[in-house]
């Protein structure tokens, strides 16, 4: 049986302003493309198709085109990710074509979609949707006790259904799709921040006893184990991912015996490139004109005009930023972007400010507080 297996569409994304949907919808026909080519049994898109829970016309209109040309084709297995709205994705679930199915309901987790090969090979696959903690552990929770407040919990109590389901179906293979951080797994810049308690984890153990784990949120295509796969990010989203190497993954998956892989890369619309150097030195590089770029200028002074020339140059260059070197008289601050966790830097400033870190007292309320916005935001 073919499977095809992405996630982390994230429809209605920009990269630094520029708006992604002309990329996105490239990726979406470069898709239906080689689902027609490969004859796919199955394609599993393993969440976060939107970049927010209310996505832009623009986005809604793409995604609903390619879920009616993909059914013209075959099955899609559809689970919500922490960026996409459960509720909203998963609305007329239960009325829509057998060909495009939603598995948004935490409660119905251990109810697989059961799909028969060509040669007869049967084929259970469970949707876990984004689990997030403060929900799942009362949702997921046996006999009335609540559940640990963490991602290793909520995601051990849903497998602990899935399993039990799987044990009444002799001689049927398993697939789960699941949104989670699974330990192993090299986060880039783009994802957002899920931790509960300080983890955002949980252990790969998780998911023993399944033939194929399709697993969505972190960008970059990854093996977890053998049998448990990130296919990352159809599109880079930060230039964290500059080195990636896009695909979609492709599951043969038999009878009996391992599931194979194979990557098939997804078109690349622009390279990412950085460029670091004096403003000279960058602006007579060659063969970057038409990537999108991070350019670093390291002058001992800041060079007049420098955002214009750069442009001027680089029309594409989305980053321009100034670090002069470090000397014996220069002292540089700690940098604060998206690769730097939101509460070291406030442990920073705390400490610049005070002479000492937060208490172990204070880090845990300034770590509630910020889980606390993080939650809002997604269930905004």
């Amino acid at each position: 049986m073919q499977l095809l297996h992405t996630s982390d569409w994230h429809l209605g994304r920009t990269l630094h302003g520029v708006d992604l949907t002309a990329h996105q919808a490239a990726f979406c026909e470069h898709l239906i493309q080689v689902v027609a080519q490969e004859r796919i049994d199955a394609v599993l898109i393993a969440g976060d198709v939107y970049d927010r829970a209310i996505p832009p016309v623009e986005s809604v209109e793409l995604l609903s085109g390619t879920l009616r040309r993909l059914a013209e084709l075959t099955t899609v297995i559809l689970t919500p990710g922490n960026h996409d709205s459960a509720v909203r994705l998963g609305f007329g679930a239960d009325l829509l074509a057998d060909r495009v199915r939603i598995l948004a309901d935490q409660h119905r987790i251990d109810r697989p979609v059961l799909l028969t090969g060509a040669e007869g090979e049967r084929l259970a696959v469970y949707g876990l949707p984004y689990l997030d903690p403060d929900v799942a552990r009362h949702t997921l929770a046996a006999d009335g006790e609540v559940l640990a407040r963490s991602h290793a919990a909520v995601l051990a109590a849903a497998m602990e259904r899935v399993r039990a389901d799987l044990a009444g179906r002799e001689g049927v293979r398993s697939v789960v799709l699941a949104h989670a951080f699974v330990v192993g797994g090299e986060a880039s810049e783009s994802e957002r921040d899920i931790r509960v308690g300080g983890v955002d984890h949980a252990p790969a153990g998780t998911f023993d006893g399944i033939d194929y784990v399709a697993l969505g949120h972190l960008h970059g295509p990854q093996r977890i184990a053998e049998h448990i796969r990130y296919s990352g990010s159809p599109l880079a989203y930060s230039f964290s991912e500059a080195r990636h190497t896009k695909s979609l993954t492709l599951v043969d998956l038999d009878a009996s015996g391992p599931a194979r892989i194979h990557l098939l890369p997804t078109p690349v619309p622009r390279r990412m490139t950085d460029l670091t150097g004096t403003l000279d030195g960058v602006l007579a590089t060659e063969g970057h004109d038409d990537d999108w770029l991070r350019v670093t200028i390291t002058d001992p002074a800041r060079p007049e005009d420098l955002y214009r020339r750069v442009k001027a140059r680089f029309p594409h260059a989305l980053v321009i930023q100034y670090q002069p070197p470090v000397t014996a008289l220069t002292r540089r601050s700690a940098e604060v972007g998206p690769g730097r966790d939101p509460l070291d830097v406030v442990a920073d400033f705390l400490t610049h400010v005070g002479g000492t870190p937060p208490t172990e007292a204070e880090a845990a309320v300034l770590r509630a507080a910020y889980e606390q916005v993080v939650a809002a935001d997604r269930s905004a």
